[in-house]
């Protein structure tokens, strides 16, 4: 005779799927809630439209941007699309390149106390200052097109995964890096098989924070001949009051940022299904 599990596994699954639906049901009215309050808020004309443009107007500002009206494409030749694919190419080149450093520097910061206590100081000093604090002397040094841009974006996402592999690597089981030595692995075993496999739900915290952090720095990167880019969008928009615009662009950028994120807590989910059932 069949197995009985299945209808077990199913009959757990209603409830998992009917709390699924109630937290989609709620965003939604909560979505439509605050979408409510806009148009309300728009409508009594409390403030003027420059100040807070309708969510028609936004609606038509996204149109606009996204094809070809009266001979001009998209916003200063690009459409809303291909500027945020633009800042997005930024974001992934700028902070990967944070990434890997910060998981560099991570690593030797967690397994030799030395290099920790000579650029420990050096990475918390980078992760108070604001991006807009180091990227006038980014431009003196590397000129106005991409490169000044790219390693903002790189300093901005390099100390939390820093900060966050250092500590998830110095707090390695001690017990299981005993066991391994004990079996003769060398350093660099210990550390691949044992330390890095156990600090990897943490390190990947600091990669999704690293990512949300040069996604928010991207408009101080594009302040600075930004277009085309989703920042610089934003910025040149905001020089001609043009607010349909540039809560548009605010938009872009808050949604593709929640997808950003949930595509890394599901590689996050993949890479370390334990976190959080140890």
């Amino acid at each position: 005779m069949p197995p009985d599990p299945p209808v077990a596994d199913s009959g757990r699954r209603r409830p998992e799927r009917a709390a699924l639906l109630r937290r989609i049901g709620l965003r939604v009215l909560a979505l439509a809630v605050l979408l409510g309050l806009w148009q309300t808020v728009t409508a009594l004309q409390l403030w003027s439209p420059v100040l807070v443009p309708s969510p028609a107007a936004v609606w038509q500002a996204l149109l606009e941007t996204s094809g070809t009206h009266d001979g001009v494409r998209g916003y200063q030749g690009h459409t809303l699309v291909e500027h945020l694919g633009i800042s997005l190419r930024r974001i992934l080149l700028g902070a990967g390149a944070g990434v890997a450093a910060g998981l560099v520097l991570g690593v030797l910061m967690g397994t030799l106390p030395w290099v920790r206590v000579v650029l420990e100081p050096a990475v918390a000093f980078l992760r108070t200052l604001p991006p807009l604090a180091y990227f006038s002397l980014l431009i003196i040094w590397f000129g106005i097109d991409e490169a000044p841009k790219l390693w903002l974006l790189a300093i901005a996402a390099m100390p939390p995964v820093a900060v966050a592999t250092a500590s998830a690597v110095a707090s390695a089981p001690t017990a299981l890096v005993e066991a391994a030595r004990a079996i003769g692995a060398r350093r660099r075993q210990v550390v691949t098989s044992v330390v890095l496999p156990s600090a990897l739900p943490e390190i990947l915290v600091g990669v999704r924070l690293a990512f949300g952090i040069a996604y928010s720095s991207v408009v101080a990167a594009e302040t600075v001949n930004g277009l085309p880019g989703i920042g610089g969008l934003i910025r040149d928009a905001q020089r001609y009051n043009q607010s349909d615009t540039v809560v548009l662009g605010l938009f872009a950028i808050g949604v593709s940022g929640l997808l950003i994120d949930a595509a890394l807590r599901l590689l996050s989910d993949r890479l370390a299904p334990w976190r959080g059932h140890t």
